[in-house]
C-alpha cells in the first residue's frame, strides 16, 4: 500500500493564495493620499507644518466667525459679574435657530448708530412689546406690571435707576441695562437718540455664557431668576407714558 502522501489539485474556483505584503510600504490609497499631501506643500515655506498652522489658523476664523468668541470687558458698567479685563466667550449661535434673547441675558451687540462706534456688553431687561418703567413706590424697575428684584445682580450700593422712564419696547428691539448703574451708559442714556435706545435684535452678536480669563474669577454666566415671574408683554395694556408708580 502505497503511503506517501498524494499531491492534489487545486480547486480552480478560488483564485491562487497571494502572498501576504510584509514591506511595510502603504497600499495605493495611502500612497494617493501622501502624494496629495506632498502637491500641497510643494513650495509652501516651512512645508507641512505651515500647513498644519494654517488648517488651525483657519478652523479658529471659523469658530470665531459662526459658533463663539471672545469678548474684552472694556469697562465697569457689568460689575459685580463681569470686570474690566475679564475675557467672556460669547456664544453666536445662542439665537441662531428661532430662539431671541431674553430677559436677563447678557448680550454683546453692535452698538453703531445707537450707542456708539463699538460694541458693547449689557443685560436684557425689556424684549419686543414690554412695557419697562422706572421705578415703583420702593424703587425697583416695572416690566409689564411685574416689579423686578435685581438685588442678586445689582452692583452694591446703586438703585436700579436714578433716571426716571416709561417705554414700550418695540418688536425686534431690546431695552438694556449695565449691572453697574450708576457707572453705565445704556438704554436709558439713549431714549432721545434714534431707534430711542433700543437696540436691534438683529445687531445682537452672541450671549455671554461665561467668563474664560482670568482663570481665578472664570466660571459660567446664569440667567437670573429675578425676570423669570414677569408675564408675557401682553398682560400689560398701560400705554407709555402713563404713571405706573406704586
Amino acid at each position: 500500500m502505497d503511503t506517501e502522501a498524494q499531491p492534489t489539485e487545486r480547486d480552480r474556483s478560488f483564485p491562487p493564495d497571494r502572498p501576504e505584503d510584509t514591506s511595510g510600504r502603504p497600499g495605493p490609497e495611502g500612497r494617493s493620499r501622501s502624494a496629495l499631501l506632498s502637491r500641497l506643500t510643494r513650495g509652501l515655506p516651512g512645508g507641512r507644518i505651515t500647513l498644519t498652522l494654517l488648517l488651525c489658523l483657519l478652523f479658529l476664523l471659523t469658530v470665531n466667525t459662526y459658533v463663539a468668541r471672545p469678548f474684552q470687558i472694556p469697562s465697569g458698567s457689568m460689575e459685580q459679574a463681569l470686570r474690566v479685563g475679564d475675557r467672556v466667550l460669547v456664544n453666536k449661535m445662542a439665537y441662531r435657530f428661532g430662539a431671541g434673547p431674553r430677559r436677563g441675558d447678557v448680550i454683546v451687540f453692535d452698538g453703531t448708530g445707537y450707542f456708539g462706534e463699538a460694541d458693547y456688553i449689557k443685560r436684557v431687561v425689556g424684549v419686543g412689546g414690554d412695557h419697562v418703567v422706572c421705578c415703583d413706590g420702593e424703587g425697583r424697575i416695572r416690566v409689564n406690571g411685574r416689579s423686578v428684584d435685581e438685588s442678586g445682580f445689582l452692583y452694591p450700593g446703586d438703585s436700579p435707576s436714578t433716571v426716571p422712564f416709561d417705554v414700550v419696547v418695540p418688536d425686534g428691539r431690546l431695552f438694556v441695562l449695565g449691572d453697574h448703574r450708576s457707572d453705565s451708559s445704556d438704554s436709558r442714556d439713549h431714549l432721545g437718540s434714534p431707534g430711542g435706545g433700543m437696540i436691534p435684535v438683529d445687531d445682537v452678536i452672541g450671549r455671554a455664557d461665561g467668563i474664560v480669563w482670568p482663570l481665578r474669577h472664570a466660571g459660567r454666566l446664569h440667567r437670573p431668576d429675578a425676570y423669570a415671574r414677569v408675564p408675557a408683554a401682553a398682560a400689560d395694556t398701560a400705554p407709555a407714558g402713563v404713571d405706573a408708580h406704586g
